[in-house]
């Protein structure tokens, strides 16, 4: 028996060392490669052109490289160069290179009609704020279930927790509702999100990853305390 016990474990030593070292922490969720970070190489291999505006995944990518520390691998864009009909929130997986949401998102009551184009940091503007946010915790408030954010940007989007700037569900923010309008429904500020996606969408992004909202402004790029650099 001991000798019987001792050709397995033998057995057992040599097929270990024929698994690719590395290979159970690189297929571990938890455990990923950090991604590359390079914008053009992630958008071809991607394949987002005539899907996503390449400035404004250029920028969230530069962005997601310089901040650095950030739990998680998933980065959010918005893309308020886009009008509230279209499609304008994107969920990437970097570590992946592929698109987990694209969704309608809504915009501030404050920034304008179909399109965004003013922006407040301002308490009571009920405008969207652009720049760099870090998701936080998730709650269950008047909209229902909803993410706090955090403005990375001093004078540009520092007051979300302040403002209530958060990412949850609204009845307006769908899609189907559009043609009674000619737009998206607006919000106090926040981006909103249809209720068919909200929670799926919260939940691969919670807890620790960036989310980028650009619009082609170049008052933002001059103050930005992380692109303007």
């Amino acid at each position: 028996m001991l000798r019987l016990y001792g050709m397995r474990k033998l057995i057992v030593s040599l097929l270990l060392l024929l698994i690719p070292a590395g290979y159970l922490s690189l297929n571990s969720s938890e455990n990923r490669q950090s991604p590359d970070t390079d914008p053009f190489v992630l958008y071809k291999e991607m394949g987002l052109n005539n899907v996503v505006n390449y400035t404004a995944f250029r920028q969230a990518v530069e962005g997601f490289s310089r901040i650095g520390d950030l739990k998680k691998n998933i980065l959010t864009l918005i893309d308020f160069s886009k009008p509230s009909t279209e499609e304008r929130l994107f969920v990437f997986d970097l570590a992946l290179h592929k698109i987990l949401f694209r969704s309608h998102v809504a915009h501030g009551q404050g920034s304008g009609g179909n399109y965004a184009t003013t922006f407040s940091n301002v308490n009571g503007s009920h405008c969207s704020s652009l720049g760099f946010y870090l998701t936080s915790d998730t709650y269950q408030g008047g909209n229902g279930y909803s993410l706090r954010l955090d403005g990375l940007e001093k004078g540009i989007n520092d007051k979300a927790r302040e403002r209530a700037i958060v990412i949850h569900a609204a009845p307006y923010c769908d899609p189907a509702t559009i043609p009674q309008r000619g737009r998206l429904g607006r919000s106090f500020g926040c981006p909103a999100l249809p209720q068919a996606v909200n929670r799926e969408v919260i939940d691969a992004i919670k807890g620790g990853s960036l989310l980028y909202i650009y619009a082609a402004d170049s008052t933002y790029l001059n103050h930005s305390t992380i692109l303007g650099q």
